[in-house]
């Protein structure tokens, strides 16, 4: 169903973090920018559809008053919203929106660091573009900040903190960008494995608290009021969103998942964990009783590789990448 592509080398390797990839289609310019974490530097490749044109560039971490900042990046992300497309990296020291191509810092929060050290780590982590002007990042203690972000300009502040969550982030998506009406468009993610489903607006509602069982939850997604939700245990669970009803458990890695995608118009679920496997499953729903089913279709092993980055290149799911903990490389698979 799909088959190998021709690899996009790394001036770094990839850092053993979750979802670290993230992908950007420019359709008007035929370019798709990837983007892999290295410790304290942000790998960004743009490529062009043909192929033949790479042009790499690398962003250091930054914090105020400091020439070089050695703080990990936790994170990098593109936030896709309508009027605009921004890079948002998330660090130990705060958080960074450049524009897509990484050319401007448009914005820098810090994030609040004690005095004195403490026995929990400050990180931001879990980035996502929610409706039409909002980009929301997770925090190491279970707050998630919500930036509203003009059409252009770097007027962007910080109009709210959701304190739900108490645990790290450790991921939040979001779903309908403006065109469609949805209850929920958007979940969070922590280390217990707990869920907050919420619907934006002027003041962001608290709609379900799905409960964790313990286990991190690494990576989650929304799709047509689904929650899907990647664990340390290797499974994937499907809940419905505002009822919190699980339609399927799928005991899908032997390992702890890295990361799962989505192809909205197909329909198409990536995951991909340490086990070396990236996934394809196929979600359908059933009209008369509205419930989510889940089906295998495709693997590929990448020996020897702990994956920790997986992302579809496009909305239909045509193509996916992968990133691997040390590997200098981002591997691709089109379908056949």
């Amino acid at each position: 169903m799909f088959h190998k592509e021709k690899s996009i080398q790394l001036k770094n390797s990839a850092s053993a973090l979750y979802n670290n990839l993230s992908v950007l289609r420019i359709a008007p310019r035929r370019l798709t920018y990837f983007t892999v974490v290295h410790a304290n530097v942000v790998n960004m490749v743009s490529t062009s559809w043909d192929g033949l044109n790479y042009s790499h560039r690398q962003l250091q971490s930054k914090e105020p008053n400091v020439a070089t900042s050695t703080s990990l990046i936790m994170q990098a992300a593109f936030c896709a919203l309508p009027s605009r497309d921004l890079l948002v990296v998330s660090s130990q020291k705060g958080i960074q929106m450049y524009e897509s191509d990484g050319s401007i810092m448009v914005y820098w929060h810090a994030l609040d660091t004690p005095e004195a050290p403490t026995a929990h780590a400050v990180f931001a982590r879990g980035i996502s573009a929610v409706s039409d002007n909002y980009v929301c990042v997770g925090v190491s203690s279970g707050a998630v900040l919500v930036f509203d972000v003009p059409s252009k300009g770097s007027n962007i502040t910080l109009s709210e903190v959701l304190e739900e969550h108490k645990e790290a982030i450790t991921d939040i998506a979001s779903e309908c960008s403006g065109s469609q009406e949805c209850l929920a468009n958007l979940v969070t993610a922590d280390d217990g494995g707990n869920m907050c489903v919420w619907k934006s607006g002027e003041e962001f509602q608290l709609l379900n608290k799905i409960p964790g069982l313990d286990m991190t939850c690494s990576s989650v997604k929304l799709w047509k009021g689904t929650v899907l939700a990647g664990y340390g245990t290797g499974q994937i669970r499907l809940y419905e969103a505002v009822t919190g009803i699980l339609h399927a458990e799928v005991n899908a890695h032997a390992r702890w998942i890295y990361s799962l995608d989505i192809a909205p118009f197909s329909g198409l679920l990536l995951s991909a964990a340490e086990d070396s496997f990236v996934r394809v499953w196929h979600l359908s729903i059933t009209p008369e009783t509205n419930s989510v089913e889940i089906a295998h279709l495709h693997n590929e092993c990448v020996t020897d590789t702990q994956i920790c980055g997986a992302k579809f290149c496009d909305g239909d799911g045509y193509a996916f990448a992968v990133t691997g903990y040390d590997l200098s490389e981002i591997i691709r698979y089109v379908q056949s």
